[in-house]
């Protein structure tokens, strides 16, 4: 009787090893070759603000991480989904004020961001100080728009307990981390090889236990060679 083996293929264990291993499917990129920051923002800003006779009720967040360069990103994630729900309420020409704030901070929507975390305290402010904050925050951007990768900044972090709080790093020490990360790729290359001898492996146990185990039709089963057993013969 034949015994057919299951449908099987050589690149099975290493399709699995990409689909477990994060580091070789990447990470989302998240890059500007251009600058995507203006250089009227805050002209753009300023005009919102003077229509402003009264401050209007937002909320901030209060405990965003503190990072130089990605504490300034997520900022700029948080006002511009504010600047989103104001255009909900607001009138007309209030509205596409908003819309041309809104405008030159889209920018961070280009990017895979995830889901905004649970840990976000928000406390309640004047929007002209949320427009100040924002104006400062692409200041502090725009010298690096251009030369950094914010692929790192795609999930917003809450501010650690004092007994862990971090020292924030400075954009000089952020750019001298750049060679430490590409080290990830390089120990994937030096892993590779393995996972490949260990489907080439698999493929050879495979096709041996294939060959002796399920006979052809009308075959009888493959018995034993003893012509390879050792044996000592009796005097």
């Amino acid at each position: 009787m034949t015994v057919l083996a299951p449908a099987w293929s050589p690149v099975t264990p290493l399709l699995l090893l990409l689909l477990l291993s994060p580091g070789l499917c990447g990470t989302p990129d998240c890059t500007f070759p251009h600058s995507p920051i203006s250089s009227t923002f805050a002209d753009t800003i300023h005009k919102l603000s003077d229509y402003l006779l009264e401050d209007y009720p937002v909320t901030v967040a209060a405990n965003l991480h503190d990072d130089k360069l990605c504490g300034a990103f997520w900022r700029l994630v948080l006002a511009q989904r504010c600047m989103e729900r104001l255009k909900t309420v607001a009138g007309s020409q209030m509205q596409q004020l908003l819309e041309d704030v809104n405008t030159e901070i889209y920018f961070v929507t280009s990017c895979a961001l995830q889901p905004i975390p649970s840990c976000l305290r928000y406390v309640q402010t004047n929007i002209s100080h949320l427009l100040q904050d924002t104006s400062e925050q692409l200041v502090a951007l725009k010298p690096w728009i251009t030369r950094w990768n914010f692929s790192g900044c795609l999930e917003l972090r809450c501010q650690p307990d004092s007994s862990t709080l971090l020292p924030s790093r400075s954009p000089k020490a952020l750019e001298a981390t750049d060679l430490p990360a590409a080290q990830a790729p390089l120990l994937l290359l030096l892993l590779l090889p393995l996972a490949l001898l260990l489907v080439a492996t698999v493929w050879c146990l495979y096709w041996r236990r294939r060959r002796w185990r399920t006979p052809y039709p009308g075959e009888q089963p493959r018995e034993t060679d003893t012509s390879i057993i050792p044996f000592y013969r009796g005097h």
